[in-house]
């Protein structure tokens, strides 16, 4: 790879190749733009080699950050990262076969954020996170493409490894590149279960805090704070885990959990057909009072799924399910079990179910044991580095 290194005092210029997708070099300037230094190192492009960033310097995403196959992006505990606050374009990307290194702690989490001086949600784009595991949107062994980059994700390596993040803050996320395409908080493309995620935290981001794009990744401890759009969203297939989330929505928002079996743009396209089935356990859902509307949670377009120890508080409607007798068999995996609750907690909440398919079912079917859940204890797991 070609490098040319320029050090002086007032800038400090690092070029990298690229490869042929129209992501422009990697240019990492020590400047301001008044003549003088302050420390800042703007990133961005495409990087073929290891990066790891010194917690001694002050770093500014200014465009996509891509890092390709092979290389690892280390993020040491306790630094904080800002975003160019210009919309879609400005993102972290992990390709197939890239990894993150990112662990903070409790009293050193990392923080993605915003540049502006009043910043706001959908200010940058969100961290993307790329594997090599099953999705059911392509034929099997294929890959398909991201929202945002076209970037290449799925495949057969359900134990695919994409890295580590363990207290991670990510703040303002979600800017649209248009009407269909929006980065989320965390996007999670084909990511594997070899891959870590533990501690994370999407806040005030203009679409989804996290979204599952088929997958088999586990993540665990995710606190989910004043999102726009949908605060946990799957779809492709995704069949890992969610354990110990703790969702609190603003006046704007829209689910606490949207779910599809498949992504109906594409549809179901494995032989045999397979849909997404995660596992789900101690997950709270915070509305704004039953009188001010909102649905809990969505489960619709044929996913099954086991849900286990949910507390909702605070919707019209707790659960929707949706599906109809063909492709989006939702209501069916009701009757055989195959999409079940244990443990529910309806608190405020005026319908508890609301039954959208053709399938004839009630709450009783749906749930095991009405009343018995317990929020899980973001006061404890969510303490120090959170905004709550």
């Amino acid at each position: 790879m070609k490098k040319t290194l320029i050090l002086g005092i007032a800038l400090i210029t690092v070029l990298f190749s690229c490869t042929t997708d129209g992501t422009s070099d990697i240019i990492i300037n020590n400047y301001n733009g008044s003549g003088s230094t302050d420390g800042t190192i703007f990133l961005s492009g495409n990087y073929t080699q290891d990066l790891t960033l010194d917690p001694n310097n002050t770093y500014v995403l200014n465009g996509p950050l891509i890092m390709n196959s092979g290389t690892t992006l280390t993020i040491p505990a306790g630094m904080t990262i800002k975003a160019l606050a210009s919309g879609a374009s400005v993102y972290i990307a992990i390709s197939q076969g890239a990894k993150i290194d990112a662990q903070g702690t409790a009293s050193e989490p990392i923080v993605l954020t915003s540049n502006a001086s009043s910043p706001a949600p959908g200010d940058w784009g969100g961290l993307i996170l790329l594997g090599k595991a099953p999705v059911n949107s392509v034929a099997a062994g294929a890959t398909s493409t991201s929202e945002i980059g076209s970037l290449p994700y799925g495949g057969t390596d359900a134990t695919d490894n994409s890295g580590i993040i363990k207290y991670m803050r990510l703040e303002y996320s979600g800017g649209a590149a248009d009407g269909s395409s929006e980065n989320n908080g965390f996007s999670f493309y084909g990511v594997g279960n070899g891959t870590v995620v533990d501690y994370i935290e999407s806040y005030a981001g203009k679409d989804d805090g996290a979204e599952f794009f088929g997958g088999t990744v586990n993540v665990s401890h995710y606190l989910a704070v004043l999102n726009e759009d949908d605060s946990i969203d799957w779809t492709e297939g995704f069949s890992g885990s969610i354990t110990d989330a703790y969702v609190l929505q603003g006046p704007n928002h829209d689910k606490g959990i949207e779910a599809d079996g498949y992504n109906s743009d594409y549809g179901n396209n494995i032989d045999p057909k397979f849909w997404a089935n995660p596992t789900l356990t101690n997950i709270t859902i915070i509305g704004n009072g039953s009188s001010t509307g909102g649905e809990a949670v969505r489960l619709r377009v044929g996913t099954k799924g086991t849900l286990k120890n949910i507390y909702l508080k605070g919707f019209d409607k707790g659960f929707g399910i949706h599906g109809d007798a063909g492709d989006n068999p939702t209501g069916a995996w009701v009757v055989d079990g195959s999409l079940h609750a244990t443990d529910v907690t309806f608190d405020d909440i005026i319908t508890k179910l609301d039954n959208q398919t053709p399938e004839t079912f009630t709450v009783t079917d749906f749930v095991t044991n009405d009343g018995t859940a317990t929020m899980t204890d973001v006061a404890t797991w969510g303490a120090g580095w959170t905004r709550m």
